[in-house]
């Protein structure tokens, strides 16, 4: 049951990760920023 409940958490907060990468991504104004952002976020990981 644990495990089941820790899981829940760990895709909860993966998809919240994914929502605020996108947005940042998003709020780019050109490509060039956009580009930018990618490598700043690819470079992260």
């Amino acid at each position: 049951m644990f495990a089941y409940f820790f899981r829940v958490i760990i895709d909860l907060l993966d998809r919240a990760e994914h929502h605020r990468r996108d947005t940042y991504l998003a709020s780019a104004v050109d490509i060039f920023e956009l580009e930018r952002r990618m490598r700043l976020i690819e470079s992260a990981d």
